[in-house]
């Protein structure tokens, strides 16, 4: 009988490691494709890494208007900031805002409800 593996003694139909990463506004761990990557750039810009390789210190949040409303609103809690280790300025915020409005409102099956205790911080 023949045996499908390969050298590390896996079969040939196992599933390939799934990076996952935590949205800093929900908390929910996600593959890491379905988040967008904020990144600090080693030269001190920030920048939204749609590709997930720039360097820099990153943040991830799902791709949906309420958490970044979350992040950069009213309530903010400094939790990008504290996130990117950075100063998070009014022209970056302001930046942030109007890309978030280009986000859909809510994900179906994403939580609706992120009390204060469910938050780290």
């Amino acid at each position: 009988m023949l045996s499908y593996s390969d050298s590390r003694g896996k079969g040939a139909f196992a599933r390939k490691h799934v990076p996952q990463r935590t949205c800093i506004a929900c908390r929910q761990t996600k593959p890491k494709w379905e988040l967008v990557r904020l990144v600090h750039t080693p030269n001190g810009e920030l920048e939204i890494d749609q590709r997930g390789k720039k360097a820099g210190r990153g943040a991830y949040l799902c791709p949906a208007r309420e958490c970044w409303e979350l992040t950069l609103g009213k309530d903010r809690r400094n939790r990008l900031a504290r996130a990117l280790r950075i100063g998070l300025t009014e022209e970056y915020r302001t930046a942030l805002m109007e890309y978030s409005r280009t986000l859909p409102e809510a994900l179906v099956g994403h939580r609706k409800e992120l009390n204060d205790s469910e938050i780290i911080g």
